[in-house]
């Protein structure tokens, strides 16, 4: 039975970290790499074992990094400030929010977190005791190429005089897409890199999810078994018949292309409890057909009154917005919240697929904070019909909330009232970019 010792009491940590993660646990593999179904409690295991591997070993440091920064304080953070209460280990660590930063105080050990969007900070941090070797990447799905990996992986170098002492790079996602260079880097056998140890886990292996949140997944298999292959099986989404394939996901300068006289373009599509609430801003040269995708919001529950100050948060709010037409009431209520110009989208006959071919033409340039449409536009697939499995001249009804958004803001371009460049730069002042 493993334990650990604490002044209080000893941790069963069979018990505390449960099954199906036990060769992960002890894998010492240079890269040790989980994609795994929503709830199949990847990130809190590998939160419990970093907090336990670095009490246990005192010349190891962990950096954290995900895509962005903004996003590490309520996820591993969280995860990892969760792992040292459920170990009952509170009075050994000191805790940093501002920066955030975590330190083991027996031994001055670190758990440093960074973002890729400041590759400087990560290519040379240093720390004081001990060595810098261990990483964890969460989310790894986020980072758009293998080359902004690779740049961090080569900051985890150099050795120590151990007997134990080991190196390793850890990575886990959620597998939205196949044609993720994540898939050939790690899962696939002809071109996966050496020294790796690569596990697909599902929900079935969290024997704390309660019944109601298993009978959901279990639902899905009914309801909706495409999805379920990917949310519940942790298996990868299969680009077959993609709606839009002349895409890519890349950074680039918002300000320059609005100073080039890109034409911004903003929708809405409204959700509640069950969907969320989409919105989608875009800038537009419609001469040499580009489409780039700026910025995202994606969230369920979401009052008109919250809509309206989200809208107002991006610096939208003074622009054309086009929203889905079949919620008047709520396109009404957020004009008189302070959102003027937003409108409703023309519906009518074979407007999904007239929007869907206006936006073909086009080559869909995303950003990389914008996850969620991302995972949508990787997703978004022609329907087929179930017996004779033709290929059907519509979309599937899923993956499609940030897709319809789009579609609606398209509508904008045979508008008069679009938003100026001169206003939309204002916006990103504001903003702070």
């Amino acid at each position: 039975m493993m334990t650990m010792a604490t002044k209080k009491e000893v941790i069963d940590l069979k018990k505390t970290i449960g099954q199906g993660y036990n060769a992960f646990w002890n894998s010492r593999d240079f890269y040790r790499v989980v994609k795994g179904s929503r709830g199949s409690k990847k990130s809190k295991t590998t939160a419990l074992n970093f907090i336990t591997r670095i009490m246990e070993n005192p010349w190891a440091n962990l950096l954290v990094v995900r895509r962005f920064s903004n996003t590490l304080k309520q996820s591993t953070y969280t995860d990892l400030k969760w792992a040292i209460r459920k170990l009952k280990v509170s009075h050994l660590w000191k805790t940093n929010e501002s920066l955030p930063e975590l330190t083991y105080i027996p031994t001055g050990q670190k758990i440093l977190f960074r973002g890729l969007d400041d590759p400087l900070k990560i290519t040379s941090i240093t720390v004081e005791n001990g060595i810098l070797c261990w990483c964890w990447f969460e989310e790894a799905f986020e980072i758009e190429s293998e080359d902004k990996f690779s740049t961090v992986v080569e900051s985890i170098r150099g050795s120590y005089e151990a007997e134990d002492f080991f190196k390793q790079i850890t990575v886990t996602f959620n597998p939205w897409s196949e044609k993720h260079w994540l898939k050939a880097v790690f899962f696939d056998p002809k071109t996966s890199r050496k020294g790796t140890f690569a596990r697909t886990t599902t929900f079935r292996c969290n024997e704390w999810l309660d019944k109601q949140d298993k009978d959901r997944m279990e639902d899905l298999y009914k309801t909706n078994p495409r999805r379920a292959k990917i949310v519940c099986d942790g298996e990868w989404g299969i680009a077959d018949g993609l709606v839009y394939d002349n895409f890519e996901v890349a950074e680039f300068d918002e300000k320059e292309l609005i100073k080039k006289g890109y034409k911004s373009i903003t929708g809405l599509d409204f959700g509640y409890k069950a969907d969320p609430t989409a919105m989608i801003n875009g800038l537009v040269n419609e001469e040499e057909k580009l489409l780039y995708i700026c910025d995202e919001h994606y969230q369920k529950g979401m009052l008109n009154s919250e809509i309206a100050d989200m809208l107002k948060y991006k610096g939208v709010a003074k622009q054309t917005i086009i929203a889905d037409s079949a919620e008047p009431k709520s396109i009404e209520d957020i004009k008189r919240r302070g959102v003027p110009r937003i409108k409703g989208a023309k519906k009518g006959k074979d407007s999904i697929i007239n929007g869907v071919t206006n936006i073909q033409e086009y080559k869909i340039i995303i950003h990389p904070r914008c996850i969620n449409f991302i995972i949508e536009i990787n997703n978004y697939i022609w329907d087929k019909n179930n017996s004779t499995g033709k290929t059907l001249n519509k979309p599937v009804d899923d993956y499609n909330h940030l897709m319809d958004a789009l579609r609606y803001a398209m509508e904008m371009l045979r508008r008069k009232d679009r938003m100026k460049p001169i206003d939309k730069i204002n916006s990103l002042k504001k903003l702070g970019f």
